[in-house]
């Protein structure tokens, strides 16, 4: 039995999923005549109040596509230094936008409306044209954590002040909407745009898709094809999606509540200086002696359980729907024996 924690991506379709898949009606998405795919981004859109969505392969296209979308070369994008935009998506701001980045140390990933304020740029020829604010919910490396409401109307009256758009990269938002028992309608409210992953918490095998209103997604669409984005007959993928949306959001709890007993039994060893709060599905934790990171997840291999050395001092593990209460108990056991 392999445990694999090193991220929610790793999942597998199960066999009503996959039955979904076989059985789906097909298309050319590029000529707008896949009726899956259609019928999946109504339906993420009806989700969130908003007009449209457009299916994308990955989480970072769909992001990169807003942020193309909503800047001008030479432009600023504020964001949390950890985020995945600037983080994970191989420089993608800068090469697919040519905009600058204005990095904030916000709290576990979580920037304020006061930051956001300060950091806008003068009207100045010297300075960059601040144009656009990322959020991340759930922040990843800031171990799943999520935004509360209030200071996201805080930041969307900033955003809505100085002319902003406003972005959110919400690869795992059904994390959050369920932990904070949040509503989709209001995110798509306040957001000029989202950007929500299926192949992570949701569990499907490929695909996110991004969200806005009609123009925005028009523009999506060209962007999209100008990336190498469309897709011909790729409602196979969107049926999963489709079925994820209409299974697989409620079941989070689960994750949630592992992750809770997980963390609650790393915090008694001795080696671990300090776990993260866990809100979600993520749990990071901080390593010392006699073990390293790398180190510790060599251990933990030995046992068949995988993880993800996140930095020089932290360890991390992701639940998802593929852990079985099975894996969980031999996970206790293999921790408690360290």
């Amino acid at each position: 039995m392999i445990i694999d924690f090193r991220s929610d991506t790793v999942t597998k379709p199960g066999k009503e999923m996959l039955k979904a898949m076989a059985e789906a009606p097909v298309g050319d998405d590029v000529f707008n005549e896949d009726p899956s795919i259609n019928s999946l981004e109504s339906k993420a859109a009806e989700m969130f109040g908003m007009e449209a969505a457009i299916f994308c392969p990955s989480g970072t296209m769909t992001n990169q596509i807003a942020i193309k979308c909503h800047t001008q070369p030479g432009d600023e994008v504020i964001c949390d230094t950890s985020s995945h935009i600037y983080q994970y998506e191989g420089g993608g701001i800068a090469f697919n936008s040519a905009a600058s980045v204005k990095l904030l140390t916000g709290h576990r990933g979580r920037i304020t409306a006061k930051q956001v304020a300060d950091s806008i740029n003068a009207d100045d020829v010297h300075k960059a044209h601040t144009s656009l604010v990322c959020l991340e919910n759930t922040s990843n490396r800031g171990g799943g954590s999520c935004y509360d409401m209030d200071e996201i109307l805080n930041i969307k009256q900033v955003c809505k002040e100085n002319d902003l758009k406003f972005h959110l990269d919400g690869a795992r938002l059904f994390n959050a909407l369920i932990a904070k028992k949040q509503d989709a309608k209001q995110y798509g409210k306040e957001f000029d745009s989202i950007s929500i992953c299926l192949s992570k918490s949701l569990g499907c095998p490929v695909g996110s898709l991004l969200l806005g209103d009609k123009n925005f997604i028009k523009k999506a669409r060209r962007i999209r094809k100008a990336f190498g984005g469309g897709m011909r007959q790729a409602g196979y993928l969107a049926a999963a999606g489709i079925y994820a949306l209409d299974h697989n959001i409620d079941r989070l709890t689960t994750d949630h509540e592992w992750a809770l007993v997980i963390a609650e039994n790393l915090i008694k060893k001795d080696f671990v200086t300090e776990v993260m709060p866990v809100e979600t599905n993520i749990i990071i934790f901080s390593v010392n002696e006699p073990y390293t990171p790398s180190s510790l997840v060599a251990r933990f291999k030995e046992d068949n359980i995988l993880s993800y050395a996140i930095s020089p001092t932290q360890v991390r593990l992701v639940m998802h729907l593929d852990i079985s209460p099975a894996m969980v108990d031999k996970t206790i056991e293999v921790i408690n024996k360290l």
